[in-house]
């Protein structure tokens, strides 16, 4: 014991490790729905679109506990979409860990789609333009010449989101709760220790691995970032 003593509890690896997966899941879940909405707000031109940007962008500005609340109206057990996934399919997502992902991807889902939108109005329009004289079709472009240059700005979006669903609070406690085990990220973990007497070193040790953590992942993201650019000469 003594020297190598583990540091941490089981309930706090255990929040730990729920926290990596929690945030892994929402950035998959959300990349190619930010990657879909970026193309379609930076390239397309049709009604609505100012509407869909603001609702897309709707997470960034909101108080969280705000998110957390309208995802409890619209998917809990009695909300007109929750309602039909669980009599029709038996899908509960309130209260799980299922629906602590979708808190985190929908709080980090604008901080990702501005990211990759911003990569895909910076591409030069006229290697575009030179491919379709080539015949190059609408999917030719995308895939051989937008995406590739755009690659920066993608992986920068899914570490910083990942970065940003670590610490995710207000949606998550609101719309799944403070479930050890099922639920209990470590935000919520923190949160928790900080309200039991004597907890206060459990949140400084829980507190220091977010801290840890979200700098792996910022520095990663501008590390990574300034790489590819490179690499694709921007």
């Amino acid at each position: 014991m003594g020297l190598f003593a583990d540091p941490f509890t089981p309930d706090e690896w255990q929040a730990i490790r729920l926290t990596l997966i929690v945030a892994s899941r929402a950035v998959l879940a959300d990349l190619p729905l930010a990657l879909g909405l970026a193309l379609l707000l930076s390239r397309g031109r049709f009604p609505g679109r100012a509407v869909l940007d603001t609702v897309a962008h709707l997470p960034l500005v909101l108080p969280p506990v705000v998110v957390g609340w309208l995802l409890l109206l619209l998917l809990g057990l009695h909300g007109p979409i929750g309602a039909v996934l669980f009599d029709w399919f038996g899908v509960r997502l309130v209260f799980t860990q299922a629906g602590a992902v979708l808190a985190c991807a929908t709080m980090i889902l604008p901080l990702m789609l501005r990211a990759i939108r911003l990569s895909l109005e910076a591409v030069d329009p006229g290697l575009e333009a030179a491919a379709r004289t080539l015949g190059a079709g609408p999917w030719d472009r995308f895939v051989s010449i937008a995406l590739p240059l755009a690659a920066p700005g993608v992986l920068v979006a899914a570490i910083t989101g990942f970065a940003a669903a670590l610490g995710e609070f207000g949606a998550v406690i609101t719309f799944a709760a403070n479930i050890p085990g099922q639920t209990q990220t470590l935000p919520l973990a923190i949160y928790s220790a900080l309200q039991s007497p004597g907890g206060t070193e459990a949140a400084a040790r829980l507190s220091l691995v977010s801290v840890g953590l979200a700098i792996v992942f910022l520095t990663a993201a501008e590390s990574l970032g300034r790489r590819l650019r490179a690499r694709v000469g921007r």
